[in-house]
């Protein structure tokens, strides 16, 4: 039987337990209930004003954690995933609720699920790449990125695209706004994969295996 060599990144644990359970991560979980029961509720009953409700609790829910995390010294990696799943959570449900309201507004609504759910959830958990609390702290990779994705302009920009198009009553041109969103995303994509390209690889073992049909 021949074996081939394959070579495999050594993995080396962060030291120490990060907390679940702290305050931050308490109000994430929270909010995120409370946003998907109001925004599943907004569509059994088909009402813009729960639906505003939703929305209410996911974006001051989302404030709030993050600030606890800073304020209370309370800011881990594992939070981060977590309110990045959060809000993903909160943000199909409020979607989908706008969506069955007003059905006009799907060009926006594609593009942003699109965009949000996928191309973004990939680009804020490459944080994890390098030692960093939370892709809010990216600056110190590349400013030019966390201009773009995660100062607080970018991050407005992530939903006002819906905003535009239902307020506005104007889904073309929330789709603009969401599509340029979405380009300026998979940029950034780009521009760190190049950037991880350019580093140097771990340090690996070497996994043997047998051939296939060996």
């Amino acid at each position: 039987m021949r074996f081939r060599t394959y070579p495999t990144s050594v993995v080396r644990p962060r030291p120490g337990i990060e907390p679940w359970w702290n305050t931050p991560n308490v109000v994430s979980v929270a909010r995120t209930v409370g946003s998907v029961a109001v925004g599943v509720w907004a569509v059994t009953a088909r009402s813009l004003v729960l639906l505003v409700v939703a929305y209410g609790i996911y974006w001051v829910g989302d404030m709030l954690d993050g600030h606890l995390a800073r304020r209370l010294g309370q800011e881990t990696r594992s939070g981060a995933v977590l309110d990045i799943v959060c809000d993903r959570a909160c943000s199909a449900i409020c979607a989908c609720c706008l969506l069955m309201l007003a059905p006009e507004t799907w060009p926006a609504i594609l593009p942003f699920l699109l965009s949000f759910l996928m191309v973004d959830t990939m680009l804020s958990l490459t944080f994890l790449h390098w030692d960093l609390e939370s892709p809010n702290y990216f600056g110190n990779v590349d400013r030019r990125v966390w201009l773009l994705n995660w100062s607080p302009p970018a991050k407005a920009l992530n939903t006002a695209g819906l905003v535009l198009a239902l307020v506005l009553h104007e889904p073309g041109v929330g789709a603009v706004l969401v599509i340029l969103v979405l380009v300026m995303k998979l940029w950034s994509f780009g521009r760190i994969r190049r950037l991880l390209l350019a580093e140097p690889w771990p340090a690996t073992c070497l996994v043997t295996a047998p051939e296939p049909g060996a």
